[in-house]
């Protein structure tokens, strides 16, 4: 089968389409012809050993997959060939025609969700939504800002935000980024590059601070936040697309009353698959009731992996990225 290999931790050109062996199921083990891939951040890190885990080489990159089952090993039973899944696979592999991953990495797709929309609920609002319910506990009612609202991780934070009942301020570096938080139901925009950030927010707050942000770009905007927090407030960790991993000024957590979490996904959905499992419910749900929606902004063939990963770098998209294969 076809697949793309990282042989080395290196820029992501050196990246490669191979020939290489076809899975074959395990006990336990679920062999999927993957149909979709999504592109994320993360796959761009790992490949370059930037990311805070590093596989064994060689490997293939990607973690969520959407695909049909094509055989499985001694023990499954709940996927007969032919069941359209939704995977993650924290050891990665979706990149590739087919993937072997533990039947527990799986979900059946609703007949009405396409192969693509599927991967790329995977991660981004896999994120969110674990970001927002889990670690913040957001209520109804309580103002939440997204940082980065025009990304991927953004746009699903913007739109289970509005889901939750939250007013979501939305903040991005350009008026063409913001203009696509406000099509995904932001109330609020905040131009960052030409605005400064903390101000606007003691505007928009009545001088009372924000009672979540949800940032994936850290840097600079990590730093304006710490000073606009609610009382009770809970500042949410989940990435640095900014390239800048800020520190944190405890004394102002301290005089202000806020907690600042980690979002790590992959270690969520490792230690609670349960409760992994329910929240996918949930998104699907919201899904068909078009609450919240994918927002595709490019598909690349398998062999464009590279070129895919390298827009995410240089944070020219708006949504989400995806392999069909």
């Amino acid at each position: 089968m076809k697949a793309i290999v990282c042989e080395n931790f290196a820029p992501i050109q050196e990246l490669k389409l191979l020939d290489v062996e076809s899975p074959v199921a395990k006990p336990g083990e679920v062999v999927v012809n993957v149909k979709a891939a999504g592109v994320n951040y993360p796959d761009a890190l790992v490949v370059q050993g930037l990311y805070q885990v590093k596989p064994p080489l060689p490997f293939v990159p990607g973690f969520e997959f959407a695909g049909v089952v094509d055989s499985f090993g001694d023990g499954v039973d709940q996927f007969p060939a032919g069941t359209r899944v939704l995977g993650v696979h924290p050891g990665y592999g979706a990149y590739a025609e087919q993937i072997a991953v533990p039947a527990m990495c799986l979900m059946p797709i609703p007949d009405a969700v396409s192969f693509t929309d599927a991967a790329n609920l995977a991660c981004a609002h896999g994120t969110a939504h674990h970001a927002l319910k889990q670690r913040a506990q957001l209520k109804a009612g309580e103002t939440l800002l997204v940082l980065g609202a025009a990304g991927g991780t953004g746009i699903a934070a913007v739109q289970i935000g509005k889901a939750m009942g939250a007013k979501v301020i939305a903040a991005c570096s350009s008026e063409e980024k913001l203009a696509v938080a406000k099509q995904n139901g932001a109330d609020v925009l905040i131009n960052y590059a030409s605005h400064d950030l903390r101000k606007a927010l003691k505007g928009v707050t009545a001088g009372k601070g924000v009672d979540v942000v949800y940032d994936p770009v850290g840097g600079d905007a990590f730093d304006q936040c710490c000073r606009s927090m609610a009382r009770n407030g809970r500042l949410l960790v989940v990435g640095f697309a900014s390239g800048r991993i800020p520190q944190l000024p405890v004394n102002l957590a301290l005089v202000k009353e806020f907690s600042v979490a980690g979002v790590f996904w992959g270690n969520f959905i490792e230690n609670e698959p349960e409760v992994y499992a329910q929240n996918v419910k949930e998104m699907f749900t919201w899904f068909l009731e078009e609450k919240i929606k994918v927002v595709t902004d490019a598909v690349f063939a398998l062999e464009q992996a590279p070129e895919a990963l390298q827009r995410l770098m240089d944070r020219q998209v708006a949504g989400k990225l995806v392999l069909e294969i």
